[in-house]
């Protein structure tokens, strides 16, 4: 089980990753600036932040397993489309459908991931799928940025499909149904659900803590190959070469760090590493022509940190609702995470400058941003962290009682 998630995980991290090295390829064979950039990277996720409040209400009235896989195959679809896109306006429509399928991958994934697995185990099975970010930078992104510098750009999106394709059969052939919590959401109409979910109180500061989660990789991400390479001189050839060990360590450190959380607290790892990645990313938006081994020693500690700091905080949220809840829940979180990460990748287009240079101008405003963005995320998930450590045992007893 774990296995299969990760490697959907993987096809759908990849697909939202291969545009940042991507961009120094695309932005000139498009003949498009950052904010255009920007916003094919931003389209996406608000396509995503849509699908998840309008998938809400049905989440949890289906079998997980199928309703996942109507979405992914949805998802295919669109990364096609988008390896077939011939202009700037014909990809930002392919990512609108990709990220309309696509958004609710990750939503349903995580819901099978709190049906199946008891909390004291959650860190370390969100720490093993999110070895799917440093996969997709082992594997993917290097061969993404072969394919494309052999082929053109549209080559890697026509391979992550290819890859999703063999991941959505072994799915169908091997994975079990997951329908336990059926029993529980029968009679609940699909609008009654998600005004329910959506209007609690209780899940409220889960909401808020989720939007905030992702700003750090929505603003840094998009830019990060084009900084790279025109701010720190390093050459297209060698970005390869930091990928694949930053990712490597990343598949190294991501268990870990969850096992970790398992043992010593979510939420007290979940500090230490945002508090380490303040530090990190406030240091690598002011670095200026370093070389390749302290950009890849920069890389590695915060893309580990990153990994085992959602890996911590996707587990302790996971906690949040309950059982008959939880795919309503992960809907509504995945779409506002989307949301925000939507917006703060259009921000970070609009808080940086592309000279005639190529240089990047302006990036040490979204280290800023990102920090204050990680600070207030420690104080939400704190409210968040008191809210499971009182009503987690009594939902414990329940799951058990209902054969959960």
């Amino acid at each position: 089980m774990v296995a299969m998630l990760a490697f959907l995980q993987f096809t759908i991290v990849l697909d939202f990753m291969v545009l940042s090295p991507l961009g120094a390829l695309l932005m000139p064979a498009l003949a498009i600036g950052p904010r255009q950039f920007g916003l094919v990277v931003s389209v996406y996720a608000i396509a995503a932040a849509v699908s998840g409040i309008l998938t809400a209400g049905f989440a949890d009235r289906y079998d997980r397993k199928k309703f996942l896989l109507f979405f992914y195959a949805g998802f295919l679809v669109g990364t096609v489309f988008c390896g077939l896109a011939p202009t700037y306006p014909t990809l930002l429509a392919a990512r609108i459908v990709t990220g309309l399928f696509g958004g609710v991958v990750g939503a349903a994934s995580f819901a099978i991931v709190a049906d199946v697995f008891p909390l004291a185990l959650r860190g370390r099975v969100m720490g093993l799928i999110m070895t799917a970010f440093g996969a997709s930078q082992v594997l993917g992104i290097p061969i993404g940025i072969f394919l494309a510098t052999h082929l053109g750009w549209h080559a890697p999106f026509l391979m992550i499909a290819g890859v999703g394709l063999a991941v959505g059969v072994v799915i169908v052939l091997r994975m079990p149904p997951v329908d336990t919590h059926l029993e529980k959401t029968r009679g609940q109409g699909a609008v009654q659900h998600l005004w329910k979910t959506a209007t609690s109180a209780r899940y409220g500061v889960g909401f808020l803590a989720t939007m905030l989660l992702a700003t750090g990789g929505f603003m840094l991400m998009p830019f990060a190959s084009a900084f790279t390479v025109n701010n720190q001189h390093i050459t297209v050839e060698q970005l390869p070469i930091l990928y694949v060990i930053t990712g490597v360590c990343s598949i190294i450190f991501g268990p870990l760090i969850g096992r970790l959380s398992d043992r010593v607290g979510k939420y007290a790892t979940f500090c230490a590493a945002s508090t380490i990645v303040i530090g990190v990313v406030l240091y690598y938006t002011q670095m200026e022509n370093a070389p390749l081994w302290e950009m890849i020693l920069i890389s590695v500690v915060m893309f580990a940190c990153v990994t085992g700091r959602m890996a911590a905080a996707g587990a302790l949220t996971s906690a949040v609702p309950a059982p008959q809840d939880r795919g309503a829940y992960m809907s509504i979180s995945s779409s506002l995470q989307q949301m925000s990460g939507g917006i703060a990748a259009y921000l970070a287009g609009v808080l940086v400058h592309q000279g005639p240079s190529g240089r990047i101008e302006h990036y040490p405003r979204i280290g800023i941003a990102v920090s204050v963005a990680t600070v207030l995320t420690m104080f939400l998930m704190y409210r968040v962290h008191r809210l499971v450590a009182e009503t987690a045992p009594a939902q414990a007893a329940g799951e058990v009682l209902a054969g959960g």
